[in-house]
């Protein structure tokens, strides 16, 4: 029978209607640590809020560009903070830097850095360097440490309120190694992706100051406003809002561009770009930047990519939640595929399945990891992971695959990390995974793989509905996995803390098998330490089938189902035995094969 349950509130989860961009303060008493000052929390959701102005002059010559920001930043936390953070990302560019090191250390380096930062000359290395920086008008004292500054403040930043920081800093863009970059392997001139001095994210979890290694990243929401001087021959795309026809001044021309709501910005520019647009039915309009000296065939295959874009921007605004900009660029750059805000950067010469892959890729990731804005390090399953999971099932649908399992790869590559002997659970920092192996595998195919399993713990229709619940929820917020599986909870009725913690948390696995079949009893056995609700298919001896679903008992209830449902299996019990109507001829545990079983040859008798 099915249990009813009634959930508290989470505190994540309290005012799901606040305000995403400005926030909610509460003050209590105080009292003074080194960079907070703690205050007891509240059941509230807030974040902070940053807008950007900045105005850029770039020399195309010698790589290197001179920047003025005015930061606004407002502390909607109930803390006192007495310190911020910057990131500094360009500096990861520069031999003996952590990026560099690192790469040099791993037992299986990304082929794309491997020693290559160690190897570049003064004129190839990427920086930034602040010249000045003040607050309110006064000067601060800061430091840069590898890829972060640290700015002691001149006056404490109280709850609820904004300050103004100014800031005079110059640059040289890298040779391109990883992501971002100049002159990449196919000639894109610039690739700029955390490209400029960002403010660190500070949340209910404290400052997220991470040094830039090799992975993903973390930002504040805000307003961002760029001048950008360049050579005039230059085609520019990226993110944000062009603000009327650039402005001619001798060889150089300024392009204004406003992005409102976003936690990054992201330019690309070359002089032989074509630009191609095309509109989204009730939808944002579609850039496409690709140079016109791409190969013939890849010249026909971007243009053949472009309707295709069209059907993806459908298929995840109907599947997830409706793209809330105007605009969206697919932009040729880079060193693979990266999204960012409003547009992704890609690399162009690829089949067309491959170019049309690697965008669904990238495209889905405005929704996981840029609308719902989880923090990459530590939760990079929720970017990867759902990001594959909903790019996969989108080619099959568009590409007309007709995968009987969308992400049968992701289950796979799943397997491979979890006989492979070095898995490590998915609260690893991506940063820290021993190898790049065990991070691509627990980040993209196990991520994948908790969706879809989901699924069959819930049922279809309740994951497709958690899906777009969780964009109501949490678009243009800063999501956790608890609130996550807090919105499956409520949608399906289901205790589901059970499923996070194993799946996410622990290096447990799957594995049900038939044990026994005695005429009309059949006696399943629980191997793997991973807890799962069992689907069964019976063929009796006159061929007929019955499908029976065995409910776990700490999920509290089951998923809607047309099976026929039997009692409860308490995980504790390694075994499980019940009666037929009829003498059994087979016995299958999981015919669909969404249950990512580990040993599917006991899964039949």
């Amino acid at each position: 029978m099915k249990k009813t349950l009634l959930f508290g509130l989470s505190a994540s989860l309290l005012l799901l209607s606040c305000d995403a961009t400005k926030g909610v303060t509460s003050t209590t008493t105080s009292t003074t640590t080194s960079t907070v000052t703690s205050m007891t929390s509240k059941s509230t959701y807030w974040q902070q809020h940053v807008d950007y102005k900045m105005d850029i002059d770039m020399d195309v010559n010698n790589y290197q560009y001179q920047g003025t920001q005015k930061l606004v930043y407002t502390n909607n936390s109930p803390d006192t903070l007495n310190k911020v953070f910057y990131h500094l990302y360009f500096n990861a560019f520069q031999p003996g830097s952590e990026m560099d090191v690192r790469s040099r250390n791993i037992a299986d380096p990304d082929p794309r850095v491997g020693d290559r930062i160690s190897k570049l000359s003064p004129s190839e290395i990427g920086y930034i360097k602040v010249n000045s920086l003040k607050q309110n008008g006064t000067s601060v004292k800061h430091e840069t440490v590898g890829t972060v500054l640290e700015v002691e403040l001149a006056q404490p930043i109280k709850p609820g309120e904004k300050v103004t920081f100014d800031m005079v800093f110059n640059a040289q863009v890298p040779a391109q190694i990883r992501r971002s970059g100049r002159n990449n392997k196919e000639g894109v001139a610039l690739s700029m992706t955390q490209w400029y001095p960002k403010l660190a994210e500070y949340d209910f979890q404290g400052w997220h100051a991470d040094p830039y290694i090799g992975r993903e990243f973390h930002g504040v929401w805000g307003d961002f406003d760029l001048k950008l001087t360049i050579d005039k021959n230059y085609i520019v795309g990226g993110t944000g809002y062009l603000q009327g026809e650039p402005t001619v001044k001798g060889n150089k021309k300024i392009v204004h561009y406003k992005a409102p709501n976003v936690h990054d910005f992201t330019w690309a520019a070359d002089p032989e770009y074509i630009h191609d647009t095309m509109q989204v039915p009730n939808g944002p309009l579609l850039n496409f930047y690709y140079k016109k000296t791409l190969p013939t065939e890849n010249l026909k295959f971007w243009k053949e990519m472009q309707p295709k874009t069209v059907e993806l921007m459908e298929y995840f605004s109907e599947h997830i939640g409706k793209y809330p900009y105007d605009q969206y660029s697919v932009i040729q750059g880079g060193d693979g595929g990266m999204e960012y805000a409003m547009c992704t950067l890609i690399t162009g010469k690829r089949s067309f399945g491959s170019l049309v892959g690697v965008t669904a890729h990238e495209l889905a990731h405005t929704w996981f990891q840029f609308l719902m804005a989880t923090h990459e390090g530590k939760h990079e399953w929720m970017d990867e992971g759902f990001t594959s999971y909903i790019s996969d099932h989108a080619m099959n649908s568009i590409m007309g695959y007709n995968r009987p399992i969308a992400n049968g790869g992701g289950y796979r590559g799943y397997f491979s990390l979890a006989t492979s002997g070095k898995e490590k659970p998915q609260t690893t920092h991506a940063d820290h995974y021993d190898t790049n192996f065990a991070y691509g595998r627990a980040a993209y195919a196990k991520g994948s793989v908790f969706l879809s399993q989901l699924g069959y713990i819930i049922g279809e229709d309740n994951l497709k509905t958690t899906l777009k619940e969780y964009f109501n929820n949490w678009a243009f917020k800063h999501p956790t996995p608890n609130d996550f599986i807090r919105v499956a909870e409520k949608v399906s009725g289901l205790e589901l803390d059970w499923y996070l913690m194993d799946w996410t948390q622990t290096t447990n696995t799957i594995d049900y098998a038939v044990k026994s079949v005695d005429n009309k009893t059949v006696t399943l056995e629980r191997i793997g330490l991973m807890p799962m609700p069992i689907d069964v298919t019976v063929t009796y001896t006159d061929d007929s089938k019955e499908n029976f679903n065995i409910p776990l008992q700490m999920m509290r209830g089951e998923k809607p189902t047309t099976a026929t449902i039997l009692k409860d299996w308490a995980w504790a019990y390694p075994t499980y035995s019940f009666d037929t109507k009829k003498a059994v001829k087979s016995v299958v545990i999981d015919s669909k094969g969404l249950m990512a079983d580990l040993d599917k040859s006991n899964n039949k008798n």
